[in-house]
């Protein structure tokens, strides 16, 4: 199966805290995406977004800092997962916030592309900008 990468970044006016606990505690993150979230806070323990539709496994998670995750789409082909990497580094006006994901099939691509920015960027901004 063929495969692209995607490579993001998006600064958020919040610390990296802020940013970190948006990802990983089941609750905030449920908040921002609007759907049931499940996050375990191991590593080697899984999780599941999107009411379902994603899930995977977190690989290395350091505080504040870095997520690595396996991570996939439902209807992707089965077995067949991503690496999706988000790195945290505060900066003057709150944390950049840099993405990849390595590994996403070729005809989910756009779709997982545009997705990031849709449905977790501009509404994790929102939640979190908005105690600013």
């Amino acid at each position: 199966m063929k495969t692209k990468n995607i490579r993001q970044s998006v600064t958020v006016r919040a610390s990296p805290h802020s940013v970190y606990e948006a990802l990983m505690d089941s609750r905030k993150h449920a908040r921002f995406t609007g759907a049931k979230a499940k996050i375990s806070r191991k590593v080697n323990g899984k999780f599941s977004a999107y009411d379902g539709y994603i899930e995977g496994m977190n690989l290395d998670l350091v505080p504040d800092k870095k997520i690595v995750q396996s991570w996939r789409g439902s209807d992707w082909p089965e077995g067949h997962y991503s690496k999706a990497t988000f790195t945290l580094k505060k900066v003057k006006k709150g944390t950049r916030l840099t993405f990849s994901q390595r590994g996403v099939p070729n005809q989910d691509y756009l779709d997982i592309r545009q997705g990031w920015h849709d449905y977790y960027w501009k509404p994790m901004k929102e939640m979190l900008e908005e105690k600013s």
